[in-house]
């Protein structure tokens, strides 16, 4: 019984004393109130503005907000309207069919920023021609900026998007659209079918990429094959005359000119 009170009178004493500090905080607390400090939560602020500053703070304020939404959008509006998708993809299929590592997925998608920069350029000029130089001008809003901004690239994309994948979104709407020509779409049909549209193309050419660099793993399995050398995997010997052959044929020049080429069509 000693060693049970022993142990728990402490723990009791703790309680009892925290319980009685509570009560005095809590009896002294309206007396606190008649403080000087007791009426700040009263205290209103009135805060005046020139007359144009109101309007310049609160324009600055929107346009960071703009910009500040375009820079966290900006990947992914390069990705869905630009050729982007097409390059990367055929580079990724080259990749594969040289059976290899490298170069790099860095030095691939770098390759096909800057790829997509050359062939953009005409558009991006358009762009800055009729929507970014008058808005930083002060002849347009904001609002029509990005109107005038989204004209040139709805052109280009309807330029390389396929009417049966435009028909398809057209189809799957949940709203009713009335376009008497393909301008009058709007962009969440139009974005959607170029990117499928990019798709099937980049899968196109990347089947032609591939099926040569398939036939030469064939004929050397084959020759491996017919010399007894079964125990050999054919890539070993493959690979070199793979990487040889696409060097000896100049092939980053005419994969790059072949992508080029594909958006002047």
């Amino acid at each position: 019984m000693k060693t049970f009170l022993r142990l728990w009178w402490r723990p009791v004493t703790l309680v009892l004393a925290g319980w009685l500090f509570l009560g005095a905080v809590a009896q002294a607390a309206p007396a606190a109130s008649s403080s000087p400090l007791a009426g700040l939560d009263s205290i209103q602020v009135n805060v005046t503005t020139a007359k144009g500053g109101a309007t310049g703070g609160l324009s600055v304020n929107l346009q960071l907000l703009l910009l500040f939404t375009v820079l966290s959008l900006a990947p992914a509006i390069l990705i869905m309207t630009t050729s982007f998708v097409r390059i990367i993809i055929v580079l990724s299929f080259l990749r594969s069919a040289l059976t290899v590592q490298q170069p790099p997925s860095q030095v691939l998608v770098s390759l096909a920023l800057f790829l997509t920069a050359f062939i953009m350029a005409p558009t991006f000029d358009t762009i800055n021609k009729q929507a970014l130089a008058p808005m930083r001008e002060g002849k347009i809003t904001a609002e029509e900026a990005m109107t005038k901004a989204t004209s040139p690239l709805k052109t280009f994309m309807l330029h390389y998007a396929r009417e049966k994948e435009l028909q398809l979104f057209m189809e799957l709407s949940t709203t009713e659209i009335k376009a008497d020509k393909p301008e009058d779409l709007p962009l969440n049909v139009v974005i959607p079918a170029f990117m499928l549209s990019e798709l099937k193309t980049g899968f196109q050419m990347g089947l032609l990429i591939l099926l040569p660099f398939v036939v030469i793993d064939m004929v050397v399995a084959s020759i491996l094959m017919s010399l007894g050398m079964m125990m050999l995997p054919p890539t070993i010997i493959s690979l070199p005359l793979k990487v040889m052959i696409f060097v000896l044929i100049d092939g980053w020049s005419l994969l790059v000119r072949s992508l080029v080429m594909s958006f002047n069509g």
